[in-house]
């Protein structure tokens, strides 16, 4: 990986938190709590070997956990052997950076978009609406560092709702959500330049987004704005019928 995207992934983990975590051999292991794929995968941090994932495996059993890794660049080997054990292949995400002066270069136009927090109820149905459940609202209240939310309207209705943290320089959005008939509006946008416009108030000097490689219309709009793709990663997962991942 390059300096970057190893950067990156440090901010999406400070700025997307497990419920807890812990190095155990090779892996990091995190309890997710319902929290999604980012707060429950495993992820490599040294030298492994093919009988170290089974050892994994019940860990993530024993929390509740469909057995699930997250495999980044370099990881080829990892990713190899976990299809042979049967794992599949799900949600490559893309890591999208840009400085901050990308999103300071307008101004907003009035009572279009909003930082506040905390979230306020309209902006938890709008998240729920796009399946952003209690427990990923959890993970923003885990988050202790410096963040807002931010709330758009589009024609004096609520529009959009979105998280943004801030880790040593660099401002994360997470949980971007445009109401359906509000999409294609220009709301993602102006939600992103409210969320640098808070971030360079806090000394941010550069924003960054994860996007799954299938939501099309969410990267086009991040190519749009400017920012560049600098990695990206994909989980492999092994269903057990009494897992629970969600």
């Amino acid at each position: 990986m390059t300096k970057m995207t190893d950067k990156i992934f440090e901010v999406l983990e400070a700025t997307w938190p497990a419920a807890a975590q812990v190095e155990a051999g090779p892996w990091t292991l995190r309890e997710g709590r319902g929290g999604g794929k980012r707060v429950s995968a495993a992820t490599l941090n040294g030298v492994w070997a093919p009988e170290d994932l089974g050892a994994a495996e019940s860990a993530m059993r024993l929390m509740g956990q469909d057995p699930l890794f997250q495999i980044r660049p370099g990881e080829e080997a990892l990713d190899t052997a976990l299809a042979e054990r049967g794992y599949e292949l799900v949600d490559t995400t893309h890591l999208w950076v840009a400085p901050i002066g990308q999103f300071v270069d307008r101004k907003l136009p009035r009572v279009t978009a909003f930082t506040i927090w905390e979230p306020l109820e309209i902006m938890k149905e709008i998240w729920a609406e796009g399946g952003i459940t209690e427990a990923r609202l959890r993970v923003m209240d885990r988050c202790k560092l410096q963040k807002t939310s931010m709330f758009g309207r589009v024609s004096d209705r609520p529009g959009g709702a979105g998280f943004c943290a801030l880790y040593e320089g660099t401002a994360m959005v997470h949980a971007l959500e445009v109401r359906e008939e509000h999409r294609g509006k220009g709301m993602a946008g102006w939600l992103m330049r409210a969320a640098g416009l808070w971030a360079e108030r806090k000394g941010a000097h550069q924003m960054a987004v994860a996007c799954t490689q299938a939501n099309v219309a969410a990267n086009a709009l991040y190519a749009s704005l400017g920012m560049e793709l600098v990695g990206q990663y994909h989980y492999r997962i092994l269903k057990d019928p009494e897992g629970d991942l969600s």
